[in-house]
């Protein structure tokens, strides 16, 4: 794969764009133009050998350097696996492994078709010093949890402005940063105001779990007299930049809480059904309020991974399945969900492809099993495909993937499962 020099025009040539063979010309960072013609000489040229074109994916909600947690904790409930597998040893998680994991995870990524992630965990100055290197867009927040706890949370206060200047100091367009209050139950109503004030003085992304059980509703309710959703919006967190993950126990009138506030509900089916919460999301009830809706993986300990184009044939399936509807989240939907639905989440201008946008395109293999026939692309794509048909991906122009390869990619899984054999080791001996 040749590199590609930055400022370098770029043809995908012989691609198929909603049905139709073309070409895509890429100056810089953008879509010049979309046409059966070339449109004049350029500096590279990709086969894109009638390859199936489609928008970069969105994972809005991960964990990513939790890939080093692969498989460690399964099959338990939910508190249990929290209190005695995954929290014990993200106590001796150091910004080393947090690199190493979230390069693992830019990896899976690129080789699913997502260019953009939406990410909330710790040594967050590492996870974009990944991502940057990686070559992918992603917004990243401090995990904030002050356990009601005045001290602890004025450390985590420390913690996101340390993180929010570096991310400016970085003066990349492709990482923005946010404020990250992990969930109502581990962050004080004084710590949720201080996000919000925070996110808004500085017109930044607010990340959060909202609604994940039925028993976080209940306490919620018990203890303040008023539903999660209603917590969070009486602190000042539910905002057009937030992004709530889960989102599985809204009632109808939260879902009009977020519509009104102009907030996304991140969909995680994978995850959500692993770890049992008994609903789905109501990605209906969202969308008729006027919520954004979006798609996220969460991290690879509870889903077990970052597959964007599996994730989607699991939420059109289980929206269907649980609300006993044929009709609800169709393929092309379901699709938006995980592209202009998950940029616009996250701030970015991209999810489409088209003359004027960001040249985020994936690639996905006409001659592969999964695409024959192709009577409908966006159906293969969503019912039919999984990551394992993705050959060539563009984020913002550049090319990460071409025809399955990525530059590094031995070294970054024999460092990652280095590290992640070295945090078991270290949780182990000081058990």
């Amino acid at each position: 794969m040749k590199e590609i020099a930055q400022g370098e025009s770029v043809l995908i040539r012989d691609v198929t764009l909603d049905g139709r063979q073309t070409n895509i010309r890429i100056e810089g960072k953008t879509i010049v133009s979309i046409g059966p013609e070339p449109g004049g000489e350029t500096d590279v040229v990709i086969d894109g050998k009638g390859g199936i074109a489609l928008p970069g994916l969105y994972n809005t909600h991960t964990h990513s350097a939790m890939s080093l947690l692969r498989g460690y904790a399964d099959d338990m409930p939910l508190q249990q696996w929290l209190g005695e597998k995954i929290w014990p040893l993200e106590a001796h998680l150091t910004a080393a492994d947090v690199y190493q994991g979230t390069r693992l995870a830019c990896l899976e990524m690129i080789r699913t078709g997502t260019v953009g992630f939406n990410d909330m965990y710790f040594f967050m100055e590492e996870t974009a010093r990944a991502a940057d290197e990686m070559g992918m867009k992603a917004q990243v927040a401090y995990g904030f949890i002050d356990l009601f706890d005045e001290e602890k949370r004025e450390n985590e206060i420390r913690a996101t402005e340390k993180l929010v200047r570096h991310i400016r100091g970085m003066n990349n367009d492709r990482i923005r940063a946010a404020v990250g209050p992990h969930a109502i139950y581990t962050v004080s109503p004084e710590g949720l105001r201080w996000c919000a004030e925070f996110s808004r003085q500085n017109d930044i992304g607010i990340h959060i779990h909202l609604a994940e059980t039925e028993q976080e509703v209940k306490d919620c309710i018990e203890q303040n007299g008023m539903r999660p959703a209603a917590l969070l919006d009486d602190c000042g967190c539910i905002t057009p930049r937030t992004v709530a993950a889960h989102c599985c126990w809204l009632d109808a009138d939260d879902c009009t809480l977020l519509g009104d506030r102009g907030a996304f509900a991140s969909h995680n089916p994978s995850s959500n059904m692993k770890l049992g919460v008994h609903r789905a999301m109501p990605c209906e009830w969202l969308r008729n309020a006027g919520a954004g809706i979006c798609l996220g993986t969460d991290g690879c300990a509870s889903n077990n991974n970052l597959d964007m184009f599996e994730e989607m044939k699991f939420a059109a399936l289980l929206q269907k399945f649980y609300w006993n509807s044929q009709t609800l989240l169709p393929a092309a939907e379901t699709l938006s969900m995980a592209t202009a639905g998950g940029a616009a989440a996250m701030g970015f201008d991209g999810g489409r492809i088209e003359v004027g946008a960001p040249a985020d395109i994936v690639l996905l293999d006409r001659a592969a099993v999964c695409n024959t026939p192709l009577h409908n692309p966006v159906s293969n794509a969503v019912y039919s495909c999984n990551g394992g048909a993705v050959t060539t991906v563009l984020c913002n122009g550049r090319v990460l993937m071409q025809d399955r390869f990525i530059p590094g990619e031995e070294e970054i899984l024999r460092e990652a499962a280095d590290a992640a054999a070295s945090l078991v080791g270290r949780a182990t001996e000081q058990s």
